[in-house]
């Protein structure tokens, strides 16, 4: 994965809310919830959580929050050093999902698509699903249509879950952006009204894992798409996609399956507890994506028979 050195970053598209800026805070220390003890417990419950999550109003308690931009745009303006640095990179990659989903969303979906800010902070933060700490994840609120992560996940990600690929990163936003698209064409509350109908916890869950392939097939489309996306100015942001950078995002969708999870924490394999698929399909979505560059075509999740349950 190569970033083209003559790419503005446009930090207008996230919310610093990191308060000094710079790297963010890490987790020691946090009240993270602990699902079971142990680092093991910390990376179960933060990844089944949300790796690729989607909080509704109800799921979180809290209020809203505002950010101050110019630290990350100070940092961010030096086109010889902003892309040897975590945040910068990151917003370069924020704004290549969103330039893709720009064209590709009228394209696909027939209607104008809405920008969605990234709100990167440290900690913890309020949002307009409620109030949330680094143990939740990288997650999109739809109640405020936010992506929220804090940095320091990547670290887990990398030390923790075994996918220290550099193309991890791109993977996890272009997986909430996903859910961005999910909202604004009306997926996610069918899905909603689905659950509120489902008979049982397995298929309430079943309709869960269902949201989360098809978000890992849009990152897939727009990873096939990814080179083909510009800055404003009419700049490539990327000068390549290679077959290293998706296997890392295969790698990544591989360490977060609901299956690789439950067996790293020592429990027994459960497909009704399934919330966001097992490790295969999750690579199987992701490259379903990837192949076509279709969303309409390839991400339809949803489809009799397309995801049953223990998928």
């Amino acid at each position: 994965m190569e970033l083209n050195e003559n790419a503005d970053i446009d930090t207008s598209q996230v919310e610093d809310q990191r308060g000094s800026g710079g790297g963010g805070g890490g987790f020691g220390g946090l009240p993270i919830p602990i699902g079971g003890g142990g680092i093991v417990g910390l990376i179960i419950t933060v990844v089944l959580l949300v790796v690729g999550g989607y909080f509704g109003v109800n799921q979180l308690s809290g209020g809203g929050g505002s950010g101050d931009n110019t630290n990350i745009q100070q940092e961010c303006a030096d086109k010889n050093t902003a892309k040897t640095k975590l945040d910068c990179r990151n917003v370069l990659y924020i704004n290549s999902i969103q330039a893709f989903w720009k064209q590709a969303e009228p394209q696909y979906f027939g209607k104008q698509y809405q920008p969605a800010k990234t709100v990167l902070f440290s900690n913890r933060v309020s949002t307009g699903c409620g109030a949330a700490d680094s143990g939740t994840g990288p997650f999109y609120c739809p109640a405020d249509d936010r992506v929220y992560i804090d940095l320091t996940f990547y670290q887990l990600l990398a030390q923790q879950l075994g996918a220290p690929g550099e193309f991890a990163q791109p993977y996890v936003l272009a997986h909430e952006y996903g859910h961005h698209i999910q909202d604004l064409v009306g997926t996610e509350a069918k899905m909603r009204r689905a659950q509120q109908s489902a008979s049982s916890e397995a298929e309430q869950n079943l309709l869960s894992v269902k949201l989360e392939l098809q978000a890992d097939c849009y990152a897939g489309v727009w990873a096939n798409h990814a080179t083909e996306t510009k800055t404003s100015s009419g700049q490539p942001i990327f000068k390549s996609i290679t077959d290293q950078d998706i296997q890392q995002g295969l790698d990544t969708a591989k360490q977060i399956g609901d299956d690789t999870l439950q067996q790293r924490s020592g429990q027994q394999i459960n497909p009704a507890e399934f919330t966001h698929g097992t490790s295969a399909d999750r690579q199987k979505w992701f490259k379903a994506g990837f192949d076509s560059g279709d969303p309409v075509k390839a991400c339809d999740t949803f489809a009799a028979g397309a995801v049953k349950e223990g998928d």
